[in-house]
């Protein structure tokens, strides 16, 4: 399926949330998620399915001052 992540296409096998981050290589990362604007724990990952054209945002704690 292709879904927009961050704002780029992409092409997914996954069905979930869980399985796509570990597809696109954020497997172990900690991120915060959401999809379609909407935020998923990460503990709700596995059961947030994905459909086409879905659009997730994976973002990463930033450091700094």
């Amino acid at each position: 399926m292709r879904i927009l992540v961050n704002g780029a296409s992409r092409d997914i096998r996954a069905a979930d949330l869980s399985g796509a981050l570990e597809e696109l290589g954020y497997g172990g990362a900690v991120v915060a998620t959401a999809v379609n604007g909407e935020f998923v724990p990460a503990t709700e990952r596995p059961a947030a399915r994905l459909v086409d054209g879905d659009q997730v945002e994976v973002l990463a704690p930033m450091q700094g001052g």
